[in-house]
């Protein structure tokens, strides 16, 4: 389970920069870390921009091997005014910076914290462990009966099939009806 949070954020000449780091505040308990994720929905430049000036925000991100630098809106009062997205950034920090214009501009979307389960917060599961069994070990009895079920074919579908073939259903040419 989720909690969805707003998240806004407005980059102007005199703060061209901003920060989403949701983990900077719990480094002292990090081991009651929840997965984060910011989704921007929208870009958009207010409306006391400068006529004909291009507002160019840049975000910063972290990924697999190295952080990436990359230009996320070109704004221009008169032109264009805003930009609707679904850019997803499952990872902190993300840093947003009004590389180029005066703005103001507004960054707006969603934080996601998801719930961390209680095994997930004790450590108890590790990775690739499976929860195999619970106490009464109702979760393999249940594994089994499923199992069998999908192996037990229909019988009256069969018997069915074999009543429309001339010789008991190992011919699978139909028998002509014959007229009396």
């Amino acid at each position: 389970m989720s909690n969805e949070f707003f998240y806004g954020t407005t980059l102007k000449v005199d703060e061209p920069s901003q920060t989403w780091d949701p983990y900077h505040k719990s480094e002292e308990n990090s081991e009651m870390l929840m997965p984060h994720k910011l989704i921007v929905k929208q870009v958009l430049l207010d409306h006391t921009a400068k006529e004909n000036e291009y507002n160019v925000i840049e975000v910063t991100s972290p990924t697999s091997q190295d952080d990436v630098k990359i230009p996320i809106a070109v704004l221009k009062a008169g032109e264009t005014r805003s930009i609707s997205m679904e850019l997803e950034f499952p990872d902190a920090p993300v840093t947003f910076k009004l590389v180029k214009g005066t703005g103001p501009v507004h960054i707006h979307g969603h934080h996601l914290i998801r719930e961390a389960s209680e095994a997930e917060l004790m450590g108890e599961m590790q990775e690739g462990e499976e929860d195999e069994e619970d106490e009464d070990g109702i979760d393999d009895v249940k594994d089994e009966y499923a199992e069998e079920e999908e192996e037990v074919p229909n019988p009256a579908k069969k018997a069915k099939l074999s009543n429309n073939s001339k010789d008991g259903g190992t011919n699978n040419k139909a028998s002509p009806k014959s007229k009396k």
